[in-house]
């Protein structure tokens, strides 16, 4: 799937990130629309097309909402500490 440590490209306005392509994947394999994607999980039609163009702020909350209908979230996990 995807994890917090995957590299994302800078933040600009509609570059493609792993999660933004791992949802779209998700929506399609569901043989979902945008709006019905929307409708099912309670966010705005625009919010689910900011996240599938990568836009760079989206509300974490609603992400999961997304996500949740898929049965996925995404969860801030601090790294392990390395020894040199």
């Amino acid at each position: 799937m995807f994890s917090m440590n995957d590299k994302v490209p800078e933040a600009t306005s509609g570059i493609a990130t792993p999660l933004s392509l791992q949802v779209k994947e998700l929506r399609r394999g569901a043989r979902l629309t945008q709006a019905q994607t929307a409708m099912r999980t309670g966010v705005g039609l625009r919010f689910v097309r900011d996240l599938e163009q990568g836009k760079p702020t989206v509300r974490m909350d609603k992400v999961n909402q997304v996500l949740a209908l898929f049965g996925y979230h995404v969860e801030a996990a601090k790294d392990h500490e390395t020894s040199a």
